[in-house]
């Protein structure tokens, strides 16, 4: 059996003074983003050079100054970041128009230089279509030509590794690895490199909060979790907003960390990890039933599979998948003050 811890702390993510040194096996997050006007305020009020540089209408500065603040959170990560560990950081690009002129601020290539220059190793990106804008919208002089600028309708998912690839040669982290495993047909559409789902429509009744929430769903944590570490591994959110980090943390057998600056979350965050019990199992309910939808359609094409999950029972494509354990949630209790506990059980006969 397995239990997991989950922690808010109110803080600024730029000094995680509370989190020890190689402590965090992955990192995922979404920071503000430099250059959308709704996160202007925060920048602003973190720092007096983004503020006189919006001021001043000087956009390349303010996008600087921006990124300034959010490298000595990188560079945090680092130094938590055990190595071998993953950090994968969802940002979407700028596009803005100061002093007349309309352009980009790309802000994935600023964090993947940022990053690179720490000390991490950048992998391939994903990209995430978001799918929110209509066909027929466009931006600029409409079927004018030589004015018109596309649309931006994805965000990137930047992979990045601290240091060599995590060490499994004890059979302890060997086994615990075995058992985290995910299936062959997840593998084939997690590890693509285009992610095509909707974002989170925000159902906060805090206005003010709302303005500051860019929640990125459920899903995109809940892969990255399951694809990038292992059972009962502590996953940090240093932007942890409403907490979906700790959410697919929770459904995916890991302890969790979130980190946000303004205490108005804390409840938010706290109130969604005790409600959050059914839907968990109804996502792992989601996952089985799809794997055996999988295991009933490739059967039928290409016959019965070769190799059966010792723990569950099903059968399962390949030998590194006979070993998965699969977890619902038992329980979720309150711990210490801004904290949760989790305790799971394993999975019946899922056949």
């Amino acid at each position: 059996m397995i239990n997991t811890t989950h922690k808010t702390i109110i803080g600024d993510s730029r000094n995680l003074c509370e989190i020890n040194d190689e402590s965090i096996d992955l990192v995922v997050t979404s920071p503000p983003y430099p250059m959308i006007q709704m996160w202007d305020k925060s920048f602003s009020s973190i720092s007096s050079k983004v503020n006189d540089a919006l001021v001043r209408k000087d956009g390349q500065s303010a996008f600087e100054a921006m990124h300034h603040e959010l490298d000595k959170t990188w560079n945090e990560l680092y130094r938590v970041l055990k190595t071998g560990s993953f950090a994968c950081i969802n940002i979407g690009d700028a596009t803005r128009t100061i002093n007349g002129r309309f352009r980009l601020y790309p802000n994935h290539a600023r964090i993947i230089s940022a990053f690179l220059d720490i000390g991490f190793d950048a992998l391939p990106v994903i990209l995430w279509r978001k799918t929110t804008n209509a066909p027929n919208k466009f931006m600029g002089s409409g079927m004018l030509p030589s004015g018109a600028y596309v649309t931006l309708e994805h965000e990137y998912i930047l992979i990045f590794r601290k240091g060599p690839k995590r060490d499994f040669s004890d059979p302890l982290h060997k086994n615990k690895r075995m058992e985290s495993s995910f299936f062959w047909e997840e593998r084939n559409k997690w590890f693509s490199d285009i992610w095509d789902f909707k974002g989170v429509i925000q159902n906060l009744n805090n206005r003010e909060l709302r303005n500051r929430s860019a929640a990125f769903p459920l899903e995109m944590a809940y892969r990255l979790i399951n694809m990038y570490s292992l059972y009962s591994d502590t996953i940090l959110d240093p932007f942890a907003g409403t907490g979906t980090t700790s959410l697919a943390a929770i459904a995916s057998g890991r302890s969790s960390i979130g980190v946000e600056i303004d205490k108005g979350f804390a409840p938010v965050i706290l109130g969604q990890q005790k409600k959050f019990l059914d839907q968990a199992n109804d996502l792992l309910h989601s996952r089985i039933s799809s794997h055996n939808d999988f295991v009933a359609s490739r059967s039928l094409a290409k016959g019965p599979l070769k190799y059966l999950n010792e723990p569950h029972g099903f059968a399962v494509m390949t030998r590194q998948e006979t070993q998965i354990r699969l977890y619902r949630i038992a329980e979720i209790i309150a711990g210490g003050e801004y904290e949760t506990k989790v305790k799971y059980e394993l999975a019946g006969n899922l056949l």
